[in-house]
């Protein structure tokens, strides 16, 4: 009798977890939408002239371009703003709603609330970092004096990256630069130009280590945010420049949300 027993409890402690999970919410699903600003404020290292989003044929794309990716369904919308002015975003986006603000030429504004007004998202998120900042001054002052074969492949590695900017921004329409700022090998080229400064200063202050660092600490925080906003169920989309989302892309690999390819929207 003590053994059936037994055995009746054993068979109910191992299917137990399986009844459970079947009325769990799915995990959460994320696109990491990146993108080249389409204002440019200027704050990056390479600084180019860059292809008008407002012109009427561009215009036209971005309107269905949000069609598109509103068949996703985004239950949240995260920008790349600090979270502090979500209220401010929030009462711009409604009053675009409300047909008394027109979207300016920024991508928050460009494709997010454009995205926001076609989906099941009813609020847009920041889920920028201010606080933390890439280290790359000591890094920069370092090499000039320190170390002249890194800081001239620094310089010429930022005039080759500048110079295919701008060529790109000439020649490819609004959709090729899109699915540029989202393609693996542009991700991967991204990523690279941390690790080629990551040992300037080894075995002295390690002053490239830390500026690089100092960058996947920002994008760990801005990560941080996106998870807060991913609980499960939810459906999030995420708009950032493409240097935040080539490394943002791999935490999200190794993290138990399902990762959502935007190319096939573009």
């Amino acid at each position: 009798m003590h053994f059936v027993l037994k055995i009746v409890i054993l068979t109910l402690l191992t299917i137990a977890p399986q009844v459970a999970s079947s009325d769990e919410p799915e995990p959460a699903e994320v696109m990491l939408f990146g993108v080249f600003h389409f204002a440019n404020p200027g704050r990056d290292v390479v600084k180019t002239e860059q292809i008008n989003v407002m012109t009427a044929e561009n215009q036209a794309y971005l309107e269905a371009l949000a069609d598109r990716i509103a068949e996703f369904n985004p239950t949240k919308i995260l920008l790349e703003y600090p979270p502090e002015k979500d209220e401010e975003y929030q009462k711009r986006y409604q009053d675009y709603l409300d047909g008394s603000y027109e979207l300016g030429s920024n991508e928050n504004y460009q494709l997010g609330f454009r995205i926001a007004a076609r989906s099941a998202a009813v609020t847009v998120h920041g889920f920028d970092e201010q606080n933390v900042h890439w280290k790359a001054e000591p890094l920069f002052a370092y090499v000039e004096e320190h170390d002249e074969a890194t800081s001239a492949r620094m310089n010429k590695l930022i005039e080759a990256v500048t110079a295919d900017m701008e060529q790109a921004h000439k020649t490819l329409t609004l959709k090729q630069l899109l699915l540029r700022a989202n393609d693996a090998e542009q991700d991967r080229l991204n990523r690279s130009f941390y690790l080629m400064t990551n040992d300037v200063g080894e075995g002295d202050n390690f002053v490239g280590a830390d500026a690089t660092a100092s960058w996947w600490h920002r994008n760990f925080r801005m990560f941080a945010i996106i998870q807060r906003y991913a609980q499960p169920g939810e459906r999030v989309l995420v708009i950032g420049g493409q240097g935040h989302v080539a490394i943002l892309k791999l935490f999200l690999d190794d993290d138990d949300r399902r990762a959502v390819d935007v190319t096939s929207y573009l």
